[in-house]
């Protein structure tokens, strides 16, 4: 029987985990705390999932291949863990990202629809879209119940045969440098054919990747029970970089920003929201939807993002059977059923890696995250 040890029980672990058990490796999963823990990336309440990526097919395919997932993972469980609402890209400009995004849609027959600014606002109490040239609308798009989903992920591994294993892991090394796909888990030395780093912040602390962990506050705003049912739309505003939905569980409606925050230490840095990030958040609501500008803050929570300079993500083989992979750059978790697939393949040789996901040196670019700003 074939081997793993996938270190991280974040979502893209869990589902790799979930992935290689369910087709007969024998998996171990590490992770220093618990699935789902308020460290991880992949502990938000929420994430969307969407398919518009601007101009980029790869991720847009994915994205969709990804929905699926969720919905099968949801039937098998009996939990709602992806709630389908709808999406609603609030586009600036007659010819700009969101454009790109729905000529990639059109052509991979992903249904989306053009809407006026005014008719997209009959979704939004007090919707201000004065300065919309159009709302592109995916209907099949939504938002994930993140955090649940990785908990009940992990739970799928753990009942599919996966060994989880409470350790903090470290790169393995003997005398001559020649470690081969192992590990060292609070002291022990563990081996399989196959090691996958998956620990997210954690990564460019073990390895010499171009990733750069950011702080990125979150926030939640108590509305009217008339926002609430049945549940709004989420929303991007690419150029405006932010993004949310409407009230989800009793958290209120999200209001947040997507430029990168500051540097920050997933281990040690706090989990309190600056003000600074309210204030922003509330400079948005002024904008976009007046009437909640004063609204009480509901909910709020520092999450994090591992970016890469492009937002491509990292999937690379850096020693015989020895995988890294990361920099989901704040738009991976949605592929995440997608991607577990991809990479069980790759660790079974069915398929070669992309030269996109490599360790090279990136250009910064923009298009795949929701912001256009940074």
């Amino acid at each position: 029987m074939k081997t793993a040890i996938v270190i991280g029980a974040g979502i893209w672990g869990t589902s790799l985990a979930l992935r290689l058990a369910e087709t007969g490796w024998r998996v171990t999963l590490v992770e220093q705390y618990a699935p789902g823990h308020v460290r991880q990336a992949s502990a938000g309440e929420t994430r969307l999932l969407r398919a518009a990526h601007g101009a980029d097919q790869w991720y847009a395919r994915m994205a969709r291949q990804a929905r699926d997932g969720w919905r099968e993972l949801g039937a098998r469980t009996g939990e709602e863990l992806y709630l389908e609402a709808g999406l609603m890209w609030f586009a600036r400009r007659e010819d700009g990202w969101e454009r790109a995004s729905a000529n990639v849609l059109k052509n991979l027959d992903i249904p989306h629809e053009f809407l006026d600014p005014a008719e997209a606002g009959r979704r939004f109490p007090g919707f201000k879209g004065d300065d919309l040239a159009f709302v592109l609308y995916e209907p099949e798009a939504g938002l994930i119940r993140a955090r649940r989903a990785t908990q009940v992920t992990a739970r799928l591994a753990v009942a599919a045969g996966v060994t989880l294993v409470r350790a903090r892991a470290v790169p393995y090394g003997d005398a001559e440098g020649n470690a081969g796909p192992a590990i060292v888990a609070d002291g022990e030395v563990l081996r399989a054919d196959r090691v996958v780093w998956a620990c997210g912040g954690w990564l460019p602390t073990l390895f010499d990747v171009e990733v750069e962990v950011t702080r990125q506050d979150t926030l939640h705003f108590a509305v009217p029970r008339e926002w609430s049912t049945p549940p709004l739309p989420a929303f991007c505003d690419y150029e405006g970089s932010a993004y949310g939905h409407g009230d989800v569980d009793g958290l209120g409606m999200k209001v947040t920003s997507d430029v990168e925050g500051e540097p920050f230490d997933p281990q040690e840095g706090s989990r309190r929201v600056l003000p600074e990030s309210e204030e922003a958040a509330r400079d948005y609501l002024r904008r976009r939807f007046p009437s909640l500008a004063g609204a009480p803050v509901l909910f709020s929570q520092v999450c994090q993002y591992t970016l890469t300079r492009d937002a491509e993500w990292i999937i690379a083989e850096v020693s015989d059977g020895m995988w890294l992979l990361g920099g989901d750059s704040g738009h991976g978790f949605k592929h995440a059923p997608a991607l577990a697939g991809y990479v069980a393949d790759l660790l079974d040789g069915r398929r070669e890696v992309d030269p996109r996901f490599g360790l090279h040196a990136r250009v910064p670019a923009r298009g795949l995250r929701t912001s256009g700003a940074t």
